[in-house]
């Protein structure tokens, strides 16, 4: 049996039932990487030696567990290989959030949803690529090589959490952790026909995250089915007194939740602003199918309008660069990282800072900078939180006549690399369907509901209210099992 083909969800199973074992998962996913990556560029380090000792520990655990099962279960992460993106902490791997800022740089300490999967007993495989900083939609920003799509590797996987979405999709590793300010999970998860969930703002803690807009910025899962994803978010949600973002809210067992997933009754809201001009026919098409599959399944189905969502593309490329410009400041060379030669202490951080951003985390710290600068504070940045709070209302009263929303993850299927990557805006443009989400801090879930006439994954997007995880896992679940959704031909 070829267990890299398991969903997460059923290695975990037959880790219980004893029929594998995690140092059988864990070779095979290193194997399966050391085959593929070198056409797919996912991973930005593999860390072997450590995914071993950490498998042959959970091995251990559940060889305990089965001598003296009153001892307590293993948790249900457990001896599992995640892929986890590299803008994550994780004690004694580098970190460079795809930057050559960051060269070399090795933190000492976990991220809080590291150290909780840790704490799980779940293995890293090691750290995977990402546009410089989270700053992109195509993985392309990468300052150590864009990663290629596994269905198609003349394409973009997505981005920023491109490296854990192509890791997930090319059966390298069972699920994978990702961070969506923008989009940036779920729209790679689209991309390349797998699940993200972007959590509501602050279910996840941020600590240990290397922030990109702070206001914005969410730790999410990735896998290959719904029920992977509710296993994985369960492991890293929570309070974290060490985020002070972090919502002191009771966390349910979304794995236990997935057991009920009648739709009857359930009010579904279709955004008509989420149709746009330009978007490709195939992917309207699909959408609209998986909603009247919603239907079939015995949800109203009824419009529902958000009349400030074209304010939400230009508002989001404010507010996330101002954040942007204050969180990079810290980046000087000065106390970790690479440092450039220089004639005095100013001349020596602004040689760094040249010679290690790449050109687009500086057009968004320019940007972010020049909005909070003295002047344009209140004409740029301010209108930009006062149309963030108009957008958030449009939500809020949505969802007083709807449970939930259904649209279109993105606007198009995969494109090519190098298609966008000379015209921002319309680079930009990617992340229009699922930017909104993050201004408004609250949950959505991608899931595929397709393929093009070239083969490529269609993502639906399904968004809820605040902390409405359980519902969305519900739904999605609902629709994935009607669906029977067979993930794309492989590339590799």
């Amino acid at each position: 049996m070829d267990v890299t083909g398991l969903s997460l969800s059923a290695a975990a199973a037959l880790l219980r039932a004893g029929e594998v074992s995690s140092v059988q998962l864990t070779e095979a996913a290193l194997q399966r990487t050391t085959a593929t990556d070198g056409k797919l560029h996912a991973f930005l380090h593999v860390d072997a030696a450590g995914a071993m000792l950490q498998a042959r520990a959970a091995d251990a655990s559940f060889a305990a567990w089965r001598k003296n099962p009153a001892g307590g279960q293993p948790a249900a992460v457990a001896g599992l290989p995640l892929a986890i993106k590299d803008v994550l902490c994780v004690a004694g791997l580098p970190a460079t959030a795809g930057s050559r800022m960051l060269q070399g740089f090795i933190p000492p300490y976990d991220a809080t949803a590291i150290s909780r999967l840790r704490a799980a007993g779940a293995v890293f495989t090691g750290k995977t690529n990402t546009d410089e900083f989270a700053m992109g939609s195509s993985t392309e920003n990468s300052g150590y090589g864009p990663t290629h799509n596994p269905i198609d590797l003349a394409r973009v996987p997505g981005g920023s959490s491109g490296g854990s979405a192509a890791a997930v999709a090319a059966r390298m590793a069972y699920g994978a952790l990702g961070s969506d300010t923008g989009g940036s999970v779920r729209q790679p998860a689209a991309l390349c026909g797998i699940v993200g969930l972007k959590p509501t703002y602050g279910r996840v803690s941020r600590y240990g995250l290397i922030a990109y807009g702070s206001s914005l910025d969410q730790v999410g899962p990735l896998a290959r089915t719904v029920a992977d994803v509710a296993l994985l978010l369960g492991a890293i949600a929570g309070h974290d007194p060490l985020d002070s973002t972090s919502l002191n809210e009771p966390v349910p067992d979304y794995a236990a939740a997935l057991q009920t997933t009648s739709l009857s009754g359930l009010r579904v809201g279709v955004p008509a602003e989420y149709f746009a001009a330009g978007m490709q026919p195939e992917v309207e098409q699909a959408v609209r199918a998986a909603i009247e599959q919603l239907r079939a399944l015995g949800a109203l189905v009824r419009p529902v309008t958000l009349p400030h969502t074209a304010q939400a593309l230009p508002t989001y490329y404010m507010i996330a660069p101002a954040e942007a410009s204050a969180n990079l400041a810290r980046f000087d060379g000065v106390r970790y990282g690479p440092r450039s030669a220089g004639s005095g202490l100013w001349e020596q951080v602004r040689a760094t800072r040249g010679a290690g951003f790449g050109p687009e985390a500086k057009r968004r710290i320019m940007l972010g900078t020049y909005a909070l600068s003295a002047g344009y504070y209140d004409a740029f940045y301010l209108r930009a939180q006062q149309a963030r709070t108009l957008i958030k209302r449009d939500f809020e009263a949505a969802f007083k006549d709807v449970d939930v929303l259904a649209c279109a993850t993105t606007p198009t299927t995969a494109f090519k690399l190098g298609e966008k990557v000379d015209d921002p805006l319309t680079m930009y443009l990617s992340d229009v369907f699922t930017l909104a989400v993050n201004l408004a801090g609250l949950p959505a879930i991608s899931l595929p509901c397709g393929l093009d006439a070239g083969g490529l994954p269609i993502g639906l997007q399904l968004i809820g209210p605040v902390l409405s995880e359980v519902r969305l896992l519900q739904v999605a679940q609902a629709y994935e099992q009607a669906a029977g959704w067979q993930a794309p031909q492989l590339a590799v």
